[in-house]
């Protein structure tokens, strides 16, 4: 199981903190407050990337993210960054187990594990984590909603709290030429995510990206939300849009990397509890 980190006072200065610091008022240096956690090898962080993989894939099933064989989430191992840790062809996102995963290449070379890789699943990740080496994890589904939405070709727009994370801060890829099996397709997705934390992929779904698998899964379960939304509220009526300085404010509250981790941490504490299989 991965380890837990200690509470300790917060020193960072990553945005999201400091809402978190007003929350607490006066007793912030009083109290403890979890961060992500450090490690002393790298097998430790390796097993811990793994764990946090298995979780993730738990926490997609959970939500109903996974149809067929599609969908993945991969993450760099700490040790050989070149090479990614993501699940088996065809395994079933809700029993996915640490053990079960496979570490692949950049040319999708199997390098440890007994699974076959998605060849869909080499040529989206591989080229996001090429051109983008700030990438520990990449997440892709065929969420209900996130088809959806990508089916009519738009962005998301800020008309909520939550979809300002999002607000300038993803692409759109309307290049879709069939199931993503060429390298050039892959690359030309990894051009749209360009250095944004997401992208919507026209008549496909969506991807985010993070520094940690927590941050990528919750990029990708909020964006959902957000799509969902949207759709609903187009259904509605004309959405009201929040103008853009405020949206941009939000996001930098809302919208950093230790936001996204930390926002994901409900999800983690459900999930181990309720599926200690994964640590298998």
């Amino acid at each position: 199981m991965y380890p837990i980190t200690e509470g300790r006072a917060m020193t960072t200065t990553e945005p999201g903190v400091e809402q978190v610091e007003m929350a607490v008022g006066n007793a912030a240096q009083e109290l403890y407050f979890p961060l992500p956690p450090t490690f002393d090898s790298v097998e430790a962080e390796r097993q811990y990337r793994k764990e946090q993989l298995a979780a993730g894939f738990r926490i997609f099933g959970r939500f109903g993210f996974s149809e067929g064989v599609a969908g993945h989430i991969t993450v760099r191992d700490p040790e050989f960054p070149d090479t990614f840790w993501v699940n088996g062809f065809g395994q079933s996102f809700s029993q996915i187990k640490a053990s079960d995963l496979i570490r692949c290449d950049h040319d999708g070379t199997v390098l440890e594990g007994r699974f076959h890789v998605n060849r869909a699943a080499f040529v989206i990740h591989a080229e996001v984590h090429r051109a983008r080496p700030d990438v520990i994890a990449a997440a892709h589904s065929h969420s209900l909603y996130g088809k959806a939405f990508a089916a009519l070709g738009l962005p998301l727009d800020p008309i909520t709290q939550d979809a300002c994370a999002f607000f300038e801060d993803h692409g759109l890829y309307d290049g879709y030429g069939g199931v993503a099996s060429d390298v050039e397709e892959g690359k030309r997705i990894a051009a749209a995510v360009a250095g944004h934390k997401a992208a919507i992929l026209q008549n496909h779904g969506l991807i985010t990206v993070g520094e940690s698998v927590a941050e990528a899964v919750w990029w990708f379960v909020t964006m959902e939300r957000s799509c969902q939304a949207q759709l609903l509220a187009m259904a509605a009526g004309t959405p009201k849009l929040i103008d853009r300085e405020t949206a941009l404010m939000v996001r930098e509250q809302i919208g950093g990397h230790f936001a996204g981790w930390f926002q994901a941490r409900p999800l983690w504490d459900q999930i181990v509890v309720s599926d200690p299989d994964l640590f298998d």
